[in-house]
């Protein structure tokens, strides 16, 4: 019975006090979510301390790691080999809109010049300069947004406390005060939305390590949204805001955003329901190998089919594909992942117009085929080459015509009562993505 109260209680608080209150967008932030609907495609970057060992973002987790032990970290972390001005090149030329970068993991370490913490790249590392201004001086350049990836879990600080469900096993962690904690992530963002010029968007990432089973349970603690999201909303009225909780967005949250799943799909454990969607602008992100951050075993590199399927799949949910990369300790991306995006660039030069500044299209999609619409016209993709007559039930649209859209030549079909029937010869195929262009009326 105790249980049941307590359950009810937490539901009734997690309601009531974790949402900005009486949020209304300005027309800064209507603008940007336009643009980031329109964008489809971002790089996510995750890049800490943690690159050394070679073991992905979650080792000091994984390994269970002692703080003094993985204190010493950062006098080995001197990546001499950053260039932000090749990173965001790199970006641009894959067909990137945005970057979203960690400016601070799971492990506590804050990879910026922060002013209320000594435990910093700048303070702490024989590097001693702040990627994250050179990162936003190079954006700002070549005109990319940029974003930052924010922690709400912190397996450094002991103000994080009462401790959610993971870091639990590392070693010398103690108590503290959760008022304390709040007032400096409240601190950091001030400076990362203070500091760094305009920010597209603060991704937050964590909420569910506070929650009592899966993530639809309620949370145990308060997490202040109320005030952080009207800290940042204030401070950078245009800045969207994203919370990585896996359920409905909450009011002052900018898009809903989805990791690994596409929209409404759980494959994985966390997955959102398709009963959470909402009207927000939405994101996949998922990782160009197997892990997020750098992970030297990782073999799982994905093919450029594979890449740009998840991009097309994405667009066909309305929704755009950010694209992991783990660089390395010296500040190099791994040469492999530079060439998957240097293929997808070279995909996209040829068949952006079929992905930005689109909707989700009216056949709706599966492993076979995507859809996706721009204005009167309706881009079929289909990723199958293992047949070459497709059959659309229901689609009722009145065409104009129906084309090949690489090369214009007609697509031979035929409608009826039932729906929309085409032929794809396989010497009109392509062995990535066939893409027919159904111009209507």
């Amino acid at each position: 019975m105790k249980n049941i109260i307590l359950f009810l209680i937490l539901a009734i608080f997690t309601q009531n006090n974790y949402s900005q209150k009486n949020y209304t967008p300005s027309q800064e932030n209507i603008k940007a979510r336009e643009w980031f609907k329109n964008a489809k495609f971002g790089l996510f970057i995750h890049w800490g301390v943690y690159s050394i060992l070679g073991d992905g973002e979650w080792v000091m987790n994984t390994q269970n790691i002692a703080i003094e032990e993985y204190e010493k970290l950062p006098s080995f972390f001197n990546p001499i080999d950053f260039k932000a001005d090749q990173w965001v090149k790199m970006a641009k030329d894959a067909g990137m809109k945005y970057i979203t970068i960690t400016s601070r993991h799971h492990d506590g370490f804050s990879m910026y010049d922060s002013k209320i913490t000594d435990y910093t790249i700048v303070k702490k590392t024989p590097y001693k300069k702040d990627p994250l201004k050179e990162l936003a001086i190079a954006c700002k350049k070549e005109g990319i947004k940029l974003f930052f990836y924010y922690s709400l879990l912190d397996w450094h600080d002991d103000n994080y406390f009462p401790r959610g469900k993971t870091g639990t096993k590392i070693p010398g962690r103690k108590q503290g005060e959760w008022k304390k904690y709040i007032a400096f992530m409240k601190g950091q963002l001030t400076e990362l939305l203070t500091n760094y010029g305009d920010i597209a968007g603060i991704w937050f990432d964590g909420d569910w390590d506070q929650r009592v089973g899966d993530v639809h349970s309620p949370l145990t603690i308060n997490w202040h949204y109320d005030e952080i999201y009207t800290l940042i909303h204030n401070l950078q009225p245009q800045c969207l805001i994203g919370n990585n909780r896996h359920l409905a967005p909450l009011k002052g949250e900018d898009f809903q955003m989805f990791e690994r799943d596409l929209p409404g799909e759980t494959k994985t454990k966390f997955g959102t329901k398709a009963s959470e969607l909402s009207d927000l602008p939405r994101e996949v992100c998922g990782t160009i190998n197997g892990n997020w951050g750098f992970n030297l075993k990782d073999r799982n590199h994905k093919s450029k089919k594979q890449l740009i399927h998840y991009l097309v799949k994405a667009a066909g949910y309305g929704s755009n594909l950010l694209l992991n990369v783990g660089p390395m300790p010296n500040g190099k991306i791994q040469p492999n992942h530079i060439k998957s995006l240097a293929e997808i660039g070279k995909w996209l030069r040829k068949n952006g117009a079929t992905i930005y500044h689109t909707v989700q299209g009216p056949i709706a999609s599966n492993e076979l085929m995507v859809s996706t619409k721009k204005g009167k016209k309706i881009y079929l993709h289909l990723l199958d080459t293992k047949q070459n007559q497709y059959f659309i039930k229901g689609f009722k649209e009145n065409i104009k015509s129906i084309t090949f859209f690489s090369t214009g030549k007609k697509v031979d079909h035929k409608k009826s009562n039932n729906g929309l029937f085409i032929e794809v010869p396989k010497k009109d195929q392509n062995d990535i993505d066939t893409i027919i262009e159904i111009e209507l009326k």
